[in-house]
């Protein structure tokens, strides 16, 4: 792409700039290009500038005099013009006869008296008359006749993903022929806003309308609890926490909530949701799963149809809807602690060590369901997976073939496309361009560089030509990827903010109170209480509360890591409402004091909260053994033992795992599992005030030990603090209804879980806390098969724990 000619000085205070890069316009109408001055401080010109400019010269692929009328000419601001004014240069375009792909003309500024522009603008003449540009068509119809006009380079750059700020210009989306860009975690326009977001997306799909087929970009996000980048943003618990509130209803109004304010900012793909099956607390990802029992995580994705509608793919092009991504195929959950080799992580992105029926039952079963839900795309996952018995050794499941292709593509029916990890095919064994067509050949259809883009696709574009990877296996990755873009809507409706089709009516929506609304229920709903000893919570507004811990008040702490950085941090760093401020409004007219370390006194006070646990980290840097382990820091256990050793106390644990507080129970009156709440704070003091009833569930087993990890559903040895599927109530409703409902005979699905729960509750009013191995077995058994269907089943289970328990 060619510069614009500028004097000789460098220093120079005004800087002549075009109002944008790239001009689409509809053949047959002209172009208007804004020439500007600016300069530093915006003080007037101190002395003439004068732009010279020319559509004649090298760099477009439109023909002069048949495609658009030549012009030339100059324009001067004379010294003392205010800085902004601007003169306006058009392109005239002329109408032809037939289908065409678009052209383009450029427009050499030579600048004297100032900086000229870093990039010469282009004026784009649109593609017009082809059949894929016909939305009437039959999408497949549109695929089938884009994909026969593009070169083997295009189809290569379809299939690449680079980072935003990777890009080495801007210029690249075009020369690249580029399919997608990304924003990492943390990875934000400036400032951080919705509409900052929304400008910065567009201004990235202006520049692919400088290709020949005007195919548009798909920006991805990692979206995963939220619109978890932005600041403003309405930040749901992580996937853990709404797993406890067994609510798959919730979890698709979250998944919406979620989609609305993603799509909002013109982003139409979200990296999310993990489908993963978390088997091992010592897992930095462990909070991204909605728990350990396949049959729950598969329960929970109906945020699938939340977040992209319904399985067709017809809500797609919706401006609240975004494309999905079911990750991380396959068994990133079940990884082998000490099995990573990657920097210093313990377990994530180790090697997953299963029986095939262990597979099949376990870590496969929610990827069908995906499928089933018709999820856009899905993410192989960092680790490696190794079939006991198979005679192969552990393979990176981006160079396995037989997962991709062979399971998710010809068994389960995967139509959608397969977009890689953050630069996870660099860990495939062998060279790069082994890499490259290792993964490609594998089945990985969208490659997310995201840094090298220009490697990979020279390196894609020689593995092909060179024989190593098919022709038709490039057609069928690029034909998946435009079928996405189609149903998006994106060639009708590339943009958020500009052109014709602008649709800015969701950004109001973004972080208002009808989606914290759908937030605050979600915190409510995924508090589990564990103990409750003396019915201490909920506690009165009437009350004088003492509130200690070094999560009552920071929003950082309880939203947890992906949030608005990769690791999150603690403090304050998006809008929310933090546990204190949420109790503060719940008893507005009641005293409550705050000591973070406990150091206030203590007496007076009618019940103390603590609120305790870990702070910010994702991925492997979150591991135990790298930096962390399941124990409460030195502070926070010294504010429980002040606390609670001088009233009745309930702790609060915000975290993204179970914490081992088993030595301190017997001092702790009531103990909650918060996880990672989010945003909305109030969801929280909604329980605590009685508002709502606690009625979460543990969506993993809480270990007594990290001796014991790991301990999950089934295991044949069980012994854990609190099992699997544990959650008390402040319902009004007695467990002795349990009774009577089974007395009601034949019931319906929903009257069979009501009843299942009663039984439940009577179950654990009967045991309290002496939860033996013989009761912690069938009690959690039973929520397994509730989960999955079985009322019956799970009945049987909670009789023998009942009966465990006398």
């Amino acid at each position: 792409m060619g510069g614009a000619a500028v004097a000789a000085d460098g220093s120079r205070k005004a800087q002549v700039i075009t109002d944008a890069a790239v001009h689409p316009v509809k053949e047959g109408t002209t172009a208007k290009v804004e020439i500007s001055v600016a300069t530093t401080g915006s003080g007037p010109l101190d002395e003439p500038v004068t732009v010279d400019y020319t559509t004649e010269g090298d760099g477009g692929t439109a023909t002069s005099g048949e495609d658009y009328r030549p012009v030339e000419g100059s324009v001067t601001f004379p010294a003392g013009t205010a800085s902004g004014a601007s003169r306006t240069v058009e392109v005239v375009t002329a109408r032809g006869g037939g289908a065409e792909p678009a052209e383009t003309v450029p427009l050499h500024l030579t600048v004297s008296g100032a900086k000229a522009p870093a990039e010469t603008s282009r004026v784009v003449i649109d593609a017009h008359g082809l059949p894929y540009l016909d939305p009437e068509l039959p999408v497949r119809r549109r695929v089938k006749d884009l994909l026969s006009r593009m070169s083997l380079e295009e189809k290569a750059g379809q299939m690449t993903q680079a980072e935003r700020n990777a890009l080495t210009a801007p210029g690249d989306i075009a020369d690249y022929n580029l399919g997608s860009l990304l924003s990492g975690g943390g990875s934000a326009p400036t400032p951080n806003t919705p509409a900052a977001w929304a400008r910065m997306v567009d201004a990235f799909q202006l520049r692919a309308q400088a290709t020949r087929f005007q195919i548009p970009l798909v920006y991805g996000v990692d979206a995963v609890h939220g619109h978890n980048n932005v600041v403003g943003t309405t930040i749901m618990p992580h996937n853990i926490g709404l797993g406890a509130t067994r609510d798959p209803r919730l979890a698709e109004k979250t998944g919406a909530v979620t989609a609305s304010e993603v799509r909002a900012t013109g982003v139409p793909w979200d990296f999310a949701p993990c489908v993963c099956v978390s088997r091992d607390e010592r897992w930095g990802r462990a909070y991204e799963s909605f728990g350990e029992d396949p049959a729950l995580v598969t329960a929970m994705e109906t945020v699938i149809k939340g977040m992209q509608g319904a399985p067709s793919g017809k809500d797609l092009d919706r401006r609240d809807k975004v494309l999905t991504t079911a990750k991380h195929f396959v068994g990133d959950g079940g990884t082998e602690y000490g099995s990573s080799t990657t920097g210093g992580y313990p377990i994530d992105q180790g090697v997953t060590k299963v029986t095939r029926e262990e597979l099949e039952m376990v870590h496969l079963a929610p990827f069908r369901e995906a499928v089933d839900r018709g999820v856009g795309t899905v993410m192989p996952s960092f680790s490696s997976l190794d079939i006991l018995g198979d005679g192969r050794a552990p393979l990176k499941t981006h160079a396995d073939g037989a997962m991709i292709n062979g399971v998710l593509k010809d068994r389960m029916g995967f139509e959608g496309f397969v977009i890689s990890d953050w630069q996870a095919i660099d860990q495939i064994p062998g060279d790069y361009p082994s890499d490259v067509r290792t993964s490609v050949n594998a089945g990985v259809d969208m490659i997310m560089v995201p840094t090298a883009y220009k490697n990979f696709h020279t390196t894609l574009v020689d593995e092909v030509k060179a024989g190593r990877i098919s022709r038709a296996r490039i057609d069928d990755a690029v034909s998946r990827i435009l079928t996405a873009k189609f149903r998006l809507g994106l060639f009708e409706k590339p943009y958020v903010n500009n052109g014709d089709n602008a649709d800015t009516s969701n950004l109001d929506r973004i972080g208002s109170a009808e989606h914290r609304a759908v937030a605050r229920e979600a915190v409510a709903k995924s508090q589990v209480l564990l103990k409750n000893a003396g019915g201490v919570l909920p506690l009165k507004p009437s009350q004088k509360v003492y509130v200690a811990g070094s999560n009552a008040d920071d929003l950082g702490n309880q939203t947890g890591g992906w949030t608005i950085t990769w690791q999150g941090s603690s403090g304050r760093h998006t809008e929310g409402t933090t546990i204190l401020q949420g109790m503060r409004k719940a008893a507005a007219d009641s005293a409550i004091t705050y000591s973070k370390d406990a150091s206030a006194p203590t007496d007076g006070y009618d019940a103390g909260v603590v609120v305790v646990g870990e702070t910010p980290y994702a991925e492997g840097a979150g591991d135990v053994g790298n930096g962390h382990d399941l124990r409460l820091s030195d502070a926070d256990q010294a504010a429980v033992d002040r606390v609670c050793g001088a009233m009745e106390c309930a702790v609060l644990i915000v975290s993204g795992r179970p914490q081992l507080i088993g030595d301190r129970l017997g001092d702790i009156d009531a103990l909650v599992a918060s996880w990672l709440p989010g945003t909305e704070g109030d969801g929280v003091a909604d329980v605590l005030y009685g508002k709502r009833a606690f009625t979460g569930q543990l969506p993993v087993t809480w270990p007594k030990s990290e001796a014991q990890l790991p301990i999950n559903v089934g295991d044949a040895a069980y012994d854990p603090q609190y099992p699997y599927g544990w959650g008390l109530t402040t319902s009004a409703r007695a467990p002795g209804e349990a009774k009577a409902a089974r007395e009601a005979g034949r019931a319906d699905a929903r009257e069979g879980r009501a009843i299942v729960t009663a039984a439940r509750l009577l179950v654990q009013d009967r045991v309290g806390q002496k939860i033996t191995p013989a009761v912690a077995k069938p009690f959690a058994e039973a929520d397994h098969l509730l989960v999955g269907g079985d009322v019956v089943g799970a009945l049987r289970k909670l009789t023998a724990a009942y009966r465990a328990a006398e």
